[in-house]
């Protein structure tokens, strides 16, 4: 299931996978790859059939290592294309955030299996997935001050609330690479494996949510523990929660939860996200909800 030329796209049980197919570049980041990364997040959006989203990269020595910097043109990637002289023209926008903004607003969970090297883009499109697992031999790194531009792909806004504003400051000031035990302990990545044993860990994480849970209620908590953080008073977050609780106990989904729980069986849950969400998601984008 296939019809990409940066990345590999498959779904199998539910999960689907994106792998970053570049092995001649250490799967280095380009328009292209932006493009079909958010291409096959409209498709795991619109496939009821997914439950979860595994994302890594090809072979075992990078996950992404960066921007494809190979000039064009006789430019070097950073000044190629048309110059414009209005900063609000789309055509200053990012690439890198183009993409990560479209991982932040999916509706189904979405995991990291970062298998190698991970630097520049390659670590900052990590940082809207819900959870990372990394390779031993995977590294990290922040780098954009040591090329003499800034971090991107909105990590200034990701990043600090990963991992902590000291942590992300010291990262992205040094512009250092790092290894996977100080992305663990820095608390960037959720947990370390052996390079084969790292899409079965993810896998199995993926499992756990596929075969267990609602995926409206999945989709809708995801959205909830985003977006709700940045609301200036729990009371903000309060109506949304009584709203989805009193929406959601009246569907379906809570019926087979309860059933399933009090016969001790695997639950069947009927509603799908294309189309059972509560009335009022996305609360975030319209004004005055509360």
């Amino acid at each position: 299931m296939n019809a990409y030329s940066h990345i590999l796209f498959d779904v199998a049980d539910g999960i689907a996978t994106i792998t970053l197919h570049r092995p001649d570049k250490m799967n280095a980041f380009t328009g292209t790859m932006m493009q079909e990364m958010r291409d096959a997040f409209d498709r795991t959006d619109a496939d009821d059939a997914v439950r979860v989203v595994v994302i890594t990269g090809h072979g075992t020595r990078a996950f992404c290592a960066g921007a494809d910097l190979t000039p064009a043109d006789g430019q070097h990637v950073f000044s190629s294309g048309d110059a414009v002289t209005d900063l609000s023209d789309p055509r200053v926008r990012d690439g890198g955030g183009q993409l990560t903004l479209r991982i932040y607003q999916s509706k189904k969970p979405v995991i990291g299996a970062i298998n190698g090297a991970a630097v520049g883009i390659g670590a900052t499109m990590q940082l809207p997935m819900d959870i990372r697992l990394a390779s031993t031999t995977a590294r990290f790194g922040f780098v954009f001050a040591r090329r003499g531009i800034v971090p991107e792909a909105a990590s200034s806004w990701f990043l600090p609330r990963i991992v902590g504003m000291p942590q992300a400051l010291e990262w992205c000031m040094t512009g250092r690479v790092f290894d996977a035990q100080e992305a663990l302990r820095g608390g960037l990545v959720r947990s370390l494996h052996e390079p084969d044993d790292l899409l079965p860990a993810a896998y199995a994480l993926a499992r756990e949510i596929a075969d267990n849970t609602s995926a409206v209620s999945v989709s809708m908590t995801r959205a909830m523990l985003w977006h709700n953080p940045q609301f200036d008073h729990p009371m903000q977050a309060h109506h949304v929660d009584s709203r989805a609780i009193y929406t959601l106990s009246r569907g379906a989904d809570a019926q087979e939860g309860i059933a399933s729980f009090l016969e001790k069986r695997t639950p069947r849950y009927p509603a799908r996200v294309s189309s059972d969400m509560p009335e009022f998601y996305p609360w975030w984008e319209e004004p005055g909800w509360e």
